[in-house]
């Protein structure tokens, strides 16, 4: 299956076409390939000058190995396994590869092109064969791209040619021009492209809700068709539609679709993961003795609303790289409905983790929940020297996945991240490398513990690094 995005300035306009390549960040003067759980992707450029540029990415799907996956969904019948339009059609798979290949283009950042990165932008995106299911399929087409301000060029494709007089098949060639910011064309690509083939070749859970809500912020809330768009790109699970209608109306975050990794031991029902990871690092800032804490990269909230319903906190600061996560965050712990003596010892700002940033010194404790994941290897070190460095607090806790258990956590395939933002999942061995590196760098200590319950040889689904300011 095929999609190509072409830029295409109109006549004197001071924009080069030859910026794609930058805001995709791919090479353009050559193939690269990416291996995927579904096959092979190719992203290459047809046609590269400053007057017209066009990326292609081809997915070659591999349809035995998508059989022989524990998170394949097929189709009713044994034969519908091996035989289908997977291959061809534009569906989930596409948009699996556009999550992992073109992810870094789905955020409004570029270096070199900061502008271009938020700027609308004159763009052409063609797919040759996309699956229209259903009756209305042909209209749906136009009632999912319409809003978004897309003009469409929908041409169905024929049953047989050899047969003029046959009915179209249920397949469509399709054709969008418009001008939209490259990132939220690829993000809505992402999201409709599912909704189409009302179909995911994948088990759908509680993390299908967060991507739903995060990919398609900044349009879907107001579109016409959402609760449609939800359902089908949800699988049809009511508790996962309520779920991701919930976040996006800002009412509760979702739960983040993690495994329940601890069985109950004593009568109590099993926990999930990120419920155990919060409590994990609590118990963590109370053996380190730190009261005046700053959670970096915080997210929705979800440990800074533990925090404010704990006395033993008498200073908490939240700080994330996205606006729209700490306006969620303040909702997530009622800020505006807290008594005067609560709000004083709670503070949200919008930072990065890879900057200095002097409002995050003089703190007891630094906390990178499920952060240094997020983060390219690349700008590590920026981080090192922004946390480690130049904020300096008496101690750090970082966690990260343990990649030796994805196997066992929902059925990962080899090779598979556990969140399509994850830049890279560490080993029990790379962490300790990494840590005890910026540990002896900084005069730190570094103390591991597991989170969640571990598996012979594989250890536990989440690894946690306590440092400690060592002892003069």
């Amino acid at each position: 299956m095929l999609i190509t995005i072409t830029l295409e300035p109109e006549t004197g306009s001071q924009i080069d076409a030859t910026a794609l390549s930058h805001l995709l960040r791919k090479h353009p003067g050559r193939l690269q390939t990416f291996e995927l759980p579904v096959g092979n992707a190719h992203v290459f450029y047809p046609e590269y000058s400053p007057q017209r540029t066009t990326a292609a990415l081809l997915l070659e799907v591999d349809a035995i190995g998508l059989v022989r996956s524990k998170r394949f969904r097929g189709d009713n019948g044994v034969l519908d396994y091996y035989i289908n339009d997977r291959p061809y059609a534009a569906s989930s798979l596409l948009a699996v590869a556009l999550g992992k290949v073109l992810r870094s283009a789905m955020l409004p950042i570029s270096e070199t092109y900061p502008e271009l990165a938020i700027a609308p932008l004159p763009l052409r995106l063609e797919v040759p064969v996309i699956s229209t299911r259903g009756r209305d399929g042909h209209d749906l087409v136009q009632r999912l791209f319409a809003p978004l301000g897309w003009v469409i060029e929908q041409r169905p494709i024929a049953l047989d040619e050899a047969y003029p007089l046959w009915e179209d098949s249920r397949y469509s060639h399709l054709v969008l021009t418009g001008t939209v910011p490259l990132h939220l064309a690829l993000r809505q690509l992402y999201v409709l492209l599912p909704v189409l083939d009302d179909s995911k070749h994948y088990w759908v859970n509680d993390d299908e809700a967060e991507k739903l809500v995060r990919q398609g912020e900044g349009w879907l809330p107001e579109h016409p068709e959402r609760a449609l768009i939800s359902h089908r790109y949800l699988a049809h699970q009511r508790d996962l539609v309520a779920a991701a209608d919930a976040r996006i109306d800002g009412e509760t975050p979702v739960s983040g679709g993690e495994a329940v990794v601890q069985g109950p031991r004593d009568g109590t029902p099993p926990q999930p993961l990120r419920v155990l990871r919060a409590e994990a690092v609590m118990a963590a800032l109370k053996d380190c003795g730190a009261h005046q804490v700053v959670d970096v990269g915080s997210g929705s909230g979800a440990l800074l609303h533990r925090m404010r319903k704990d006395r033993f906190f008498t200073r908490i600061l939240g700080t994330d790289v996205s606006a729209r996560s700490l306006e969620q965050a303040a909702r997530t712990m009622n800020l505006d409905e807290l008594a005067d003596v609560d709000k004083d010892r709670i503070t949200l700002l919008h930072s990065s983790a890879v900057y200095r940033d002097e409002r995050i010194a003089g703190f007891d404790a630094v906390v990178l929940m499920e952060v240094i994941e997020h983060i390219e290897p690349s700008r590590l070190s920026a981080l090192e020297d922004s946390i480690f460095a130049a904020a300096a607090p008496r101690s750090v806790i970082v966690t990260t996945p343990n990649a030796e258990y994805n196997h066992l956590y929902l059925s990962l395939a080899a090779g598979t991240m556990r969140h399509e933002d994850h830049r890279f999942e560490w080993t029990r061995a790379q962490f300790s490398r990494w840590a005890e590196a910026v540990a002896e760098r900084h005069g730190y200590e570094v103390e591991y513990r597991p989170v969640g319950e571990e598996s012979e040889g594989a250890g536990a689904p989440t690894q946690m690094a306590i440092f400690r300011k060592a002892a003069a």
